[in-house]
């Protein structure tokens, strides 16, 4: 029973029973809490046990030695970091700072119905990110972040009028945004770690166009592709559209027809044989795509270099 006692995550589903647990104090609004930790002390006999919380998580920690592991992967604050986590994503607390700086901001879904942002936080791509790719900030970017989670703090500390709901929620609409810019500027800035990962990603595809991978296990996904480099799909297109300019799925084509291309210049195989060595079922589908990205059939193309 302990054995698979281990692997049951225990399922909040309210923020108040999960302040609760943690021996926290209790929330100041039951579907929208902010946790400072000049205030609040988080050990990790709070988070040893793999929690799920069914409501969103937004996290800044700036003290090193905390780590946090989600899903199959740790991740080490080693300079501090923001992390975002959408509701339903497993979460383990491994270790914790002696003194920790920051805040965790927790957002019940109920909280948003009947506002934009109920629909529009989805379109935030960090909330499906890994921990991995937590986002660093800058200075000034900790104090744009650390100055709104006061704002919020003082918002929930004052007394509830028909406009607090209003109020938070253009707060935390407008941290999402600073974040989503922060998140880009990080892109920009981490030149030598994307240019790794972009690197991996090109040898991936190669080897995959190259070894008949493709003959046998049809075409490469992007979830393939997230896999092998060990991010998430979301992570992998916000990434790729701020180096290259294409989200995963146009990167997976425009390799694909850039090795259709050499294939159809240097060999005699068919058409079809092309196809099938690419990883199409049907060699109609990948004359329709090599046409759509090229404007030429593949005969076209070929005839074009005879």
């Amino acid at each position: 029973m302990k054995a698979d006692h281990q692997y049951k995550p225990r399922v909040y589903q309210s923020i108040t029973d999960m302040q609760r647990a943690f021996g926290l104090p209790k929330p100041l609004h039951p579907l929208i809490s902010l946790l400072d930790y000049s205030h609040v002390q988080i050990t990790s006999e709070m988070l040893a046990p793999t929690f799920v919380m069914n409501f969103y998580n937004i996290t800044y920690n700036e003290s090193a030695g905390c780590k946090m592991r989600y899903g199959q992967t740790t991740y080490d604050f080693d300079e501090g970091g923001m992390f975002f986590t959408s509701p339903g994503q497993p979460l383990t607390g491994l270790q914790t700072a002696a003194s920790s700086t920051g805040f965790t901001l927790l957002v019940h879904p109920d909280f948003l119905r009947n506002y934009p942002l109920d629909t529009r936080i989805k379109n935030y791509g960090f909330f499906s990110y890994a921990v991995t790719e937590s986002l660093h900030l800058s200075d000034k970017e900790k104090t744009i972040i650390t100055a709104m989670a006061r704002n919020m703090s003082d918002e929930l500390e004052t007394a509830i009028d028909d406009l607090s709901q209003d109020v938070l929620i253009a707060q935390l609409e407008l941290m999402l945004n600073y974040s989503q810019r922060f998140y880009q500027r990080q892109f920009r800035t981490r030149k030598p770690v994307n240019s790794a990962l972009l690197e991996k990603a090109d040898k991936l595809l190669h080897t995959y166009f190259t070894d008949e991978t493709a003959l046998l296990n049809g075409l490469p996904t992007v979830q393939f592709l997230s896999d092998e480099l060990q991010v998430s799909p979301r992570y992998l297109s916000d990434l790729l559209r701020s180096l290259t300019g294409q989200n995963a799925q146009q990167y997976i084509h425009h390799k694909l027809i850039e090795k259709a291309k050499e294939v159809l210049t240097i060999s005699n195989l068919t058409v079809g044989e092309i196809a099938y060595q690419l990883g199409f079922e049907h060699p109609q589908s990948f004359s329709k795509l090599f046409k759509l990205k090229t404007n030429l059939s593949p005969l076209e193309f070929r005839q074009s270099f005879n």
